[in-house]
């Protein structure tokens, strides 16, 4: 976090102005580095190299600051084309989700525990929903359909940063020293399956081929092809006309 510049003449270096934009860049980067916890004033000022009264001619408080670093994060979602098929752009706004997600692991419990909402998370949210409406959905079944795809992925992830921190071979050993295959068969089973696809994860290093995201994958697109269930049954059915006598 370079506070200092040089001058264009090779001179003494020159002390960067101090903004918004630096003050929100430098937030998100404390938070990626240590969770929210790591996020107070006094540490945001001295890594900008500032005093702590200083942030406040920029933001007025840290709730502030907080509203704007989710919108800065919902900013990197990106926005659905609005002309997109349903599916596709459900698909689409999970997996850039997960993305996300993944990249500020602290941002999924931020963004549900704000009352606040800003206009860059308003317009995300609309545009969904106004895909959804024109596919012929209600406004009843769309909002089910956005709650149902946002926890899947917010789970998702939460699980997804949870196993990162976890020392695999270790777990392994543990719970099969601990779980008997005679007394429990089918979990002892299905660890010893799961783990092994963890194993291949992490040399395949998180990319679209490794079990990490084949797991994502399976439980994203049943959940589509579910709302595209249930989409279908609500749909009103022709009527049969009478047989002439």
């Amino acid at each position: 976090m370079t506070q200092k510049k040089s001058s264009p003449d090779g001179s003494l270096p020159t002390r960067i102005p101090l903004s918004k934009e630096r003050i929100l860049k430098t937030a998100l980067e404390l938070a990626d580095q240590g969770g929210l916890d790591s996020l107070t004033m006094r540490q945001l000022a001295q890594g900008l190299g500032v005093e702590a009264m200083s942030l406040y001619k920029h933001v007025a408080n840290k709730d502030a600051l907080l509203d704007e670093m989710v919108e800065s994060v919902v900013a990197e979602m990106g926005m659905a084309d609005p002309a997109a098929e349903w599916k596709a752009a459900l698909l689409e706004r999970a997996r850039t989700l997960r993305r996300v997600l993944n990249q500020h692991p602290w941002a999924a419990q931020l963004i549900e525990s704000r009352s606040s909402i800003g206009p860059q998370r308003l317009r995300y949210n609309d545009r969904m929903i106004g895909i959804l409406r024109t596919a012929g959905f209600s406004i009843e079944l769309a909002f089910h359909a956005m709650i149902a795809l946002t926890s899947y992925v917010y789970g998702f992830a939460i699980l997804e940063e949870g196993n990162r921190r976890k020392a695999r071979p270790k777990a392994v050993d543990n719970l099969q020293a601990v779980i008997a295959p005679a007394d429990y068969p089918f979990i002892f089973e299905m660890i010893k399956f799961a783990y092994s696809n963890k194993s291949a994860e992490v040399a395949a290093g998180q990319t679209q081929a490794s079990p990490q995201f084949a797991d994502f994958e399976f439980g994203l697109k049943h959940l589509v092809a579910g709302f595209d269930a249930v989409l279908r049954e609500a749909e009103p059915q022709p009527q049969s006309q009478p047989r002439a006598r």
